[in-house]
């Protein structure tokens, strides 16, 4: 078999010609993400053709990463912060006018705006939860989208985490109990008080209850639960009883419920764009079935999915449901994106991001089911390098993070990168994962460290005794969550690992909890005090940090990479200062790399490809793989 050629670091991890595409409400217009002057900006052209095609917001800063359009189509949105803080602001921009400058419509140093709805019953209006008032607290505000002017619709009575916006203006609210459940409320604008409808036992929801949107009746909510059940499924929550009625739901598979709360997509509801009613539900195995609910979208959903043999991924169609453009997710051929008009049945090709990278030449990636020694079936999947005998392979296990996250089919640059190299990836859906029941979520409870690590470890041996990893050559890589677990791996276990690289990752538990941001801290209740401890009590503390790699320093002899951001909010820098510094002074080989302009996880695309080529250079060393050393520099 032939080795294919090295893709260079550029290729893979440099921004895309085009991405995150979606048709104005109107179906006149196509927006899309493309680079200006190295920075990913929003762009505009007809929908017909792209020869018009103009650059509309002019960030030299920071990418670009959110836009929305709004009713009027003279204006569009976008969200932007300051190197990685967080503090998300939303910008105005002129599509009539390029020369106008960008307004920025939340001018408030240090706010966040936390959601943003730009309701149909509402023109000229956007909704947004900020907490200019108290960074703690997020009210709920209506501005004007074109005057800026700024209206405080509802004040946070101090517990509440999330507003709704309902039929004529009702708000309803949701808020966390002291002992970490969820409840549904009415606002009482006169008495300025929360009325309560029901609760949900926290329990069942370690990251909240996605999705939460309101129906387009205004007299009920549809959510994710797992009330008497496994597996989540689409309900309506009735807004004066409270009851629950099962809209939609999957035998086997759980919704997919982190796909905006966690990985930033859009709900997995699919819904009109002008009425709001349901169109489909997105599920989430090994694969994603989208589960028509309504006639006409299901004839729509039978010409668009064969144009990919991916899975379907972001949707936008204009208010009349007529035209649509949709991308794919796949393993070797990232967010191919199409035009779609369901009246003609004309459909074509808008672009491919990545062009130059020919899916042929990528590794694919298939699911294993790998089982933990207590017999947890642990969903995985495993990318094996093209053109290489697949025995004895160096390997690098991928931790994602959270942990309440879940690695799914689809393309990965650094899987990617990895198999280019000749190494084998194995990703774990450990125990603590979501998307596979609550059960498999909540068997992490008081296992960080214990067997959540067990789970990787097992499927390391897995891999061993298949035949694919050479047990001498195995590296850990993760970010967040999955930086502490390359910690824990190397110093919990530290004959397991050749290399070890910790991206943006936990070395104290404690001082992660007590340094995460205030509008977070509410929230812990219901995740990390529940499956890890409260650092407030010193019996829980002392487990904690048992469980911390800064803890045991002097097990660590695996070579490590750390890499952080300066300005990450939720990991803050001294977890990585503080684990670099005591491994120097036990001896132990550190490479530390810290970005000034970054957050949690990297976003420009030149300390992106600083950071690959850094892990590129470290797995070369340390277990063996291919190294593009002829790689340009920037």
């Amino acid at each position: 078999m032939a080795l294919p050629e090295l893709i260079t670091i550029e290729e893979l991890f440099g921004s895309p010609e085009r991405t995150q595409a979606s048709i104005s409400p109107d179906g006149t217009r196509i927006a899309w993400l493309a680079p200006w002057k190295n920075r990913l900006n929003v762009w505009v052209s007809s929908v017909d053709s792209d020869t018009d095609a103009r650059c509309v917001t002019a960030d030299e800063t920071r990418s670009v990463i959110s836009y929305y359009w709004t009713d009027d189509p003279r204006r569009l949105l976008y969200t932007q912060d300051t190197d990685g803080d967080e503090n998300w602001h939303v910008h105005r921009v002129d599509l009539e006018d390029p020369d106008a400058p960008v307004v920025d419509l939340t001018p408030f140093p240090g706010t966040k705006v936390l959601e943003l709805d730009l309701p149909a019953e509402r023109p000229g209006k956007v909704i947004v939860q900020l907490n200019a008032r108290k960074p703690e607290e997020f009210d709920l505000a209506e501005i004007d989208i074109m005057t800026g002017e700024l209206a405080v619709l509802a004040q946070n009575p101090g517990h509440v985490y999330g507003w709704l916006w309902g039929a004529d203006g009702e708000l309803f609210a949701r808020t966390l109990t002291e002992e970490g459940d969820f409840a549904l409320s009415r606002w009482n604008a006169t008495a300025g008080e929360l009325e309560l409808i029901t609760t949900f036992d926290g329990a069942d929801y370690p990251v909240g209850i996605n999705p939460f949107e309101m129906a387009p009746d205004g007299s009920g909510v549809w959510i994710g639960s797992t009330r008497g059940t496994d597996l989540t499924r689409v309900v309506r929550v009735d807004l004066t009883t409270g009851a629950e009625t099962e809209v939609d739901s999957h035998p086997t598979l759980d919704l997919d419920g982190s796909r905006r709360a966690v990985a930033g997509l859009s709900s997995p509801l699919i819904r009109n764009r002008r009425t709001g009613a349901l169109l489909g539900v997105r599920y989430l195995g090994e694969r994603q079935e989208i589960r028509p609910v309504d006639p006409g979208f299901a004839a729509v959903l039978r010409n668009l999915e064969p144009l990919s043999d991916g899975d379907l991924g972001e949707l936008s169609s204009d208010d009349s449901g007529q035209r649509w453009v949709a991308n794919f997710v796949h393993d070797r051929d990232p967010e191919v994106t199409y035009y779609y008009d369901h009246i003609t049945g004309e459909s074509r090709l808008l672009f491919r991001p990545y062009p130059h990278l020919a899916p042929d030449t990528m590794a694919p990636t298939r699911p294993v089911t790998i089982t933990a020694r207590d017999g947890l079936a642990l969903p995985s999947y495993l990318t094996l390098p093209v053109g290489i005998e697949p025995s004895a392979l160096p390997m690098v296990l991928l931790v994602h993070g959270g942990p309440w996250f879940r690695d799914s089919w689809g393309f990965d640059p650094e899987v990617q990168m990895l198999a280019n190299r000749g190494y084998a990836v194995l990703q774990v859906n450990f125990r603590g994962s979501i998307g596979y029941g609550k059960s498999h979520t909540q068997a992490a409870i008081g296992e960080f460290a214990g067997a959540m690590h067990d789970d990787l470890i097992d499927a390391v041996d897995w891999a061993v005794a298949q035949g694919y990893a050479d047990p001498g050559r195995i590296g850990i890589f993760g970010g967040s969550y999955g930086g502490y677990a390359a910690l824990v791996g190397i110093s919990f276990t530290p004959d397991r690992f050749a290399a070890a690289i910790d991206y943006v990752g936990m070395s104290n538990l404690a001082n992660v909890m007590r340094s995460l941001p205030p509008f977070l801290q509410p929230a812990l209740v219901a995740n990390w005090y529940r499956f890890v401890g409260n650092p407030a009590d010193p019996e829980q503390e002392a487990d904690m940090l048992a469980r911390s790699p800064i803890s045991r320093v002097e097990h660590i002899r695996t070579p490590l990479l750390v890499v952080q951001g300066a300005n990450d909010p939720r990991v803050v820098k001294a977890e990585s200062d503080n684990i670099v510094a005591a491994l120097r002074e036990h001896g132990v080989e550190v490479e530390y790399m810290v970005k000034d302009d970054e957050g949690h996880g990297f976003l420009n695309p030149e300390n992106r490809i600083d950071m690959y080529r850094a892990a590129e250079r470290f797995l070369r060393r340390y277990l063996g793989g291919r190294h593009g050393l002829l790689e340009p520099t920037m």
